[in-house]
């Protein structure tokens, strides 16, 4: 596998472990709140155990929205091949810039790697957005910035 598909198959295998362990934690918390919930008896004091129980049902519609985010963008680095080379900017693509490199995937923000930093941005983002469908050697202007694309793998 040569260099650049190499940090590919970093880049993806870094963010498929954030997403898998963000869906693992917020289904624990799920777990915890529907147990408090179960667990809850309704006491003498009415209004006490109405007010738990609803502060519960808002944590739990909180994780739950927040499971099925995570669900969405464990979906779309399914449809990523780490080991596919993109003559163009596309969902998978390494994009390495004078501005900076970026993987176009999910929006997780900045991962550190042993030769530096990586951006890992989703195809919504808008610097994304400027680089999709771009070649080598292209030219975007973004936040008032001249960016050359030099590599995509």
């Amino acid at each position: 596998m040569s260099e650049p598909l190499f940090l590919k198959q970093q880049l993806f295998e870094h963010c498929d472990q954030k997403v898998r362990q963000q869906i693992a934690d917020l289904e624990a918390a799920l777990a915890s709140v529907e147990e408090s919930r179960n667990n809850e008896t309704k006491s003498s004091v009415g209004d006490k155990y109405e007010t738990g129980r609803a502060m519960m049902q808002q944590e739990e519609e909180k994780y739950r929205t927040q499971l099925a985010n995570a669900l969405h963008l464990k979906r779309v680095l399914e449809q990523i091949d780490p080991e596919r080379r993109c003559a163009r900017v596309e969902a998978g693509s390494l994009v390495i810039t004078s501005a900076g490199r970026y993987f176009i995937s999910i929006g997780l923000g900045k991962i550190r790697l042993d030769d530096g930093l990586y951006y890992a941005i989703s195809t919504e983002a808008p610097v994304s957005r400027e680089l999709l469908g771009k070649s080598p050697g292209d030219i975007i202007y973004f936040n008032q910035k001249q960016i050359e694309i030099l590599d995509i793998s």
